[in-house]
């Protein structure tokens, strides 16, 4: 009977032993677990992280300045030959200075006056015969050259045919003056072309000064304080 306790209680301890020893097992397996998984969780989340590249400061985009166009003056332009060639032929000027617009201009006022001139001569010459014819009471043939003129104007006395002739040839000789007029203008516009070109250079820089003043007062706004008053100076720089 006694060894049959005995053998009962060994058995006994024997499991109690083998249950601690199950318990301490998962126990110690639940902690290296616990101990593991946050250690791979640091260790993954340290991995994914990816240094960071150095971005620059962005810079704000500025558009290029279109660059100026200078001009600088024309050292081998000559304003003697500009109006040397104006006084021989009309608008030759203004074509060796590149001036081309100012060619047709030039030959429209001359060939106008020009045409005034013919028109003034025409009528100076036929008013004037006719006067002559009357002057010394005669009549011209048929035939002559003025007969047809004579004949047109029978009607009109011999007064107004007086102040025909001087009326045409006023206007002729206005005409003539206007057509050296026209020539000598366009000369001295060769000349000052020519000399612009190449004297000074034409820039694009253009400024402007504002500075402060004392402008003398006219008499009659003057008083006894004072004989100054303010203003503004605006200089401008080509």
């Amino acid at each position: 009977m006694l060894k049959h306790l005995l053998i009962i209680f060994l058995l006994t301890v024997a499991g109690f032993a083998a249950k601690a020893q199950t318990t301490d097992s998962t126990a110690v397996s639940e902690k290296a677990a616990a101990d593991t998984v946050p250690a791979k969780k640091a260790d993954t989340g340290k991995k994914s992280e990816k240094p960071k590249k150095e971005t620059k400061p962005s810079v704000a985009f500025k558009p290029q300045e279109p660059t100026k166009s200078k001009y600088h003056p024309d050292s081998t332009h000559s304003p003697h030959k500009a109006v040397m060639r104006s006084l021989m032929v009309p608008g030759w000027g203004q074509a060796y200075n590149r001036k081309w617009w100012k060619v047709p201009i030039v030959y429209t006022g001359l060939g106008l006056l020009g045409s005034a001139v013919i028109f003034n001569q025409k009528y100076y010459s036929e008013f004037l015969a006719v006067a002559k014819y009357r002057r010394r009471g005669e009549a011209p043939n048929p035939g002559d050259k003025y007969y047809q003129a004579y004949q047109d104007y029978s009607s009109i006395t011999q007064t107004n045919i007086e102040s025909y002739v001087d009326g045409y040839r006023r206007n002729r000789d206005l005409s003539i003056l206007g057509i050296l007029g026209a020539w000598g203008i366009q000369m001295v516009d060769a000349y000052i072309d020519a000399k612009f070109m190449h004297s000074y250079t034409m820039d694009e820089d253009l400024s402007i000064r504002i500075t402060p003043g004392l402008i003398n007062q006219p008499m009659y706004a003057s008083n006894i304080n004072s004989t100054y008053i303010p203003g503004i100076k605006l200089t401008f720089t080509f």
